[in-house]
């Protein structure tokens, strides 16, 4: 009775062994397909209420979010310190998912230490949390000085180098993103940059998307090698509070998969959950546009053997 109870515990904990190590390995493997590189940007249902001049409110949850657009990847940044850690029970749903990167920065670069060790006890017990992000981590724009006693980041690079050793987490290493927008390509990040696994470039007015190519150039001349670049697509012009226009969205859409077939890219985040409920035209056409190409083979990075 004693050899077939231990057989049996051994054989369970063999074919889970073998389970994990398959999904482990299918997240870890190169995309193929143009929807494996998309990302969706979310919040806490309900936080943009009242804001942005967005025209109503929202009820959506950021995993109803990703699969309305159709999109198996999530960005999740805490807003406003919602939610409240332990994170656990919060983060079920997104286990429906492919990817999750979860905020150790959260929006307007709120973060502490102890944030920082309830995200990485949650990647413990989410086998598809692949990475961590920091969220308006910079804190200056070029061209205007800093404010005496405000530090350049959120997280100083003493203590950005300590975290990194915390990084390695259940046999896997977590990815550590940040945001990066256009009005703070500066070279004062680069000792932050060094440390970062992934970059994300961000245009915060939508006027200023007539300048994204000169920018991307930019930003990719700024971003050190080898580390990953992902473009960040607003569905809302939050910086002026108003609608973006359509061929605006349209633009960037057709830029960022232009990037991604070359090379260029790895990735793309549409913002945001929040407003996936509200009628809006982009967010419409953007989930068209994801069913329209989201099934295209990545052929550059294929032949690359990328």
């Amino acid at each position: 009775m004693t050899d077939s109870r231990s057989w049996f515990i051994l054989a369970t904990l063999a074919i889970t062994w073998s389970v994990w190590s398959q999904s482990t390995a299918a997240w870890a493997a190169p995309p193929h397909t143009v929807r494996e590189c998309i990302w969706a940007w979310s919040h806490e249902a309900g936080v943009y209420n009242g804001n942005y001049g967005l025209p109503g409110n929202s009820r959506i949850t950021p995993v109803e979010g990703a699969h309305f657009l159709g999109v198996p990847n999530i960005i999740f940044i805490r807003y406003h310190d919602r939610p409240e850690p332990p994170f656990q029970q919060y983060a079920i749903p997104f286990k429906s998912l492919e990817r999750v990167v979860w905020s150790i920065t959260g929006a307007s670069g709120l973060t502490s230490p102890e944030e920082r060790q309830h995200v990485l006890s949650l990647a413990q017990d989410m086998p598809n949390l692949t990475g961590v992000f920091m969220d308006d981590f910079f804190h200056f724009e070029v061209g205007r000085p800093l404010p005496d006693g405000q530090p350049l980041a959120a997280i100083t690079v003493a203590q950005l180098h300590e975290f990194r050793k915390q990084m390695g987490v259940a046999s896997r290493r977590l990815d550590l993103g940040v945001t990066l927008y256009t009005h703070q390509l500066d070279e004062r990040i680069l000792p932050h940059l060094e440390l970062c696994d992934s970059v994300s470039l961000w245009t915060w007015r939508a006027p200023e998307l007539a300048n994204l190519e000169t920018n991307f150039a930019k930003y990719e001349k700024l971003v050190p090698s080898g580390k990953k670049r992902l473009l960040g697509l607003y569905m809302w012009d939050f910086g002026n509070r108003r609608p973006l226009p359509l061929e605006s969205m349209k633009m960037q859409c057709t830029q960022a998969l232009r990037w991604l077939h070359e090379g260029r890219i790895d990735g793309m985040i549409f913002l945001a959950t929040n407003i996936c409920d509200l009628n809006l035209e982009t967010v419409e056409w953007s989930r068209r546009w994801i069913a329209e190409h989201g099934d295209e083979p990545l052929q550059v990075r294929q032949d690359a053997g990328q």
